[in-house]
């Protein structure tokens, strides 16, 4: 605990079910807590506690009206009925934070059906955001419904993109000739591929959690995504070099995108990268001293609190009540302004990254000078 929060801690026990689950309310000084629920088998109080420290330094530095919160529920597998008991306990319980405190969104394993479920159990439509577009309520005593804007639009993904061009553009790569490599292949990696090979790049390696593919001349997003929608791994991808999912991070790339989860780069292989530039489309990929050490090395490193800021942003529009072409203006505008901010005077100071972002963030919250 600091000088910016945690506000609250939930610990949360439904023993019909067995659900077991967190919510960290980090800071509301700028704005309702926004932070979505994740589901792994592994999720722990101290994760969801730097998850919901790292929403409050992305919503000040996205310059939204949000305050920083995160969820977790402990998720060892099982159907969707069970999925469902799960999410709707965790819902009722955390009611009384929603939207008073809290509002909830999709995160690893939830999406905009999990979201559906959260809202049905709260009774409240602003009581998470990322749920399905043809989910239409009359709210805000205006004429007319309001609609969902799913996290399966790619706002992620898009945002992550438009953070990669900046910083391209700062490093003297050209987006249209650069090569690149992203590790998972979930909302956030597959919006990322599709988007950055339409504008051409070169998306040479492509990992999952079972294993990684690489094509030196490049793969095919449709191919890519017609193996996904048929439930197997990116290795299944021809032609192709299989690799176990590790050998992505050493890969000789102009561009490396962390796209899946906590700490997939650490002290094991952070010595094996050869990118240019990481933009950090997953939350907290790696520990601070780890991303330091990279960037000491000549790495240029958009951290994730920046990168990966188009969802949260996505959430305000929706919460908003925009339509999804005006949450897409949004999230570019915004996450463009903020990664040349922050990378612009991360080089003309020589001082790293996530400093910057911090210092920013820190005098929005009305911490710094």
């Amino acid at each position: 605990m600091d000088k910016i929060g945690p506000e609250v801690i939930v610990k949360i026990y439904d023993p019909k079910i067995g659900m077991r689950g967190f919510l960290v309310i980090d800071s509301t000084r700028l704005g309702l807590g926004k932070g979505g629920i994740r589901m792994t088998s592994d999720v722990t109080e101290e994760e969801v506690k730097r998850l919901a420290r790292t929403m409050t330094f992305k919503n000040a530095l996205a310059g939204i009206p949000f305050g920083g919160a995160k969820g977790g529920i402990i998720w060892k597998g099982g159907d969707d009925s069970l999925k469902k008991q799960f999410i709707q306990s965790y819902a009722k319980t955390v009611k009384p934070y929603t939207p008073k405190m809290y509002v909830a969104g999709p995160d690893v394993n939830t999406g905009e059906r999990e979201m559906q479920w959260f809202v049905e159990a709260t009774g409240n439509w602003r009581s998470a955001t990322g749920k399905p577009a043809n989910l239409c309520m009359k709210i805000f005593g205006k004429k007319g419904e309001k609609c969902g804007i799913p996290h399966e639009f790619g706002s992620t993904g898009f945002g992550v993109v438009q953070s990669t061009l900046v910083a391209a553009r700062l490093r003297g790569i050209d987006i249209k000739k650069a090569t690149v490599a992203i590790e998972g292949f979930g909302n956030v990696g597959t919006f990322a591929f599709d988007y950055l090979q339409k504008l051409g790049s070169r998306i040479v390696s492509v990992a999952d959690s079972r294993g990684a593919i690489y094509n030196e001349k490049g793969l095919d997003f449709k191919k890519m995504m017609g193996l996904k929608k048929k439930g197997r791994s990116v290795c299944d991808y021809k032609p192709g070099k299989k690799m176990d999912r590790s050998k992505i991070f050493g890969l000789n790339v102009d561009i490396l995108i962390p796209a899946s989860v906590t700490d997939v780069i650490d002290d094991s292989n952070k010595h094996h990268i050869k990118a240019k530039i990481i933009v950090e489309g997953a939350n907290i990929p790696m520990r601070e001293d780890v991303e330091n050490w990279l960037w000491k090395k000549g790495i240029m490193i958009v951290p994730d609190m920046i990168a990966n800021a188009g969802g949260v942003i996505s959430s305000y529009a929706e919460y908003r009540g925009y339509n999804p072409k005006k949450m897409f203006e949004l999230v570019e505008k915004k996450i463009k302004k903020s990664t040349l901010a922050v990378l612009e005077e991360s080089i003309k100071r020589k001082v790293n990254p996530r400093i910057i972002a911090m210092e920013i963030a820190q005098k929005r919250l009305g911490f710094k000078k």
